[in-house]
């Protein structure tokens, strides 16, 4: 998969089903290669410029599940 299609996906919390948003960046394991967190950024609102709120970092673990058109992720927030 390319990150383009990749960052094209809907992001869902499976533990309240809210849209956390759409992924804005990986990180990877330098020596393997593979994925260790997905960041999403933040909610921001009509006034984002002004007041935002901190990206979501997700770590690969809680990642649940990477459909067509969305991705799983099982998180708990506050």
């Amino acid at each position: 998969m390319l990150f383009s299609e990749f960052k094209c996906k809907d992001v869902i919390n499976i533990r309240d089903c809210k849209r956390l948003g759409k992924v804005e960046d990986l990180e990877f394991d330098e020596c393997s290669g593979c994925i260790r967190k997905i960041i999403v950024p933040g909610c921001g609102g009509l006034f984002s410029f002004l007041r935002s709120e901190p990206d979501i970092v997700i770590p690969y673990k809680d990642i649940r599940q990477i459909g067509p058109d969305i991705i799983l992720v099982d998180i708990s927030c506050g």
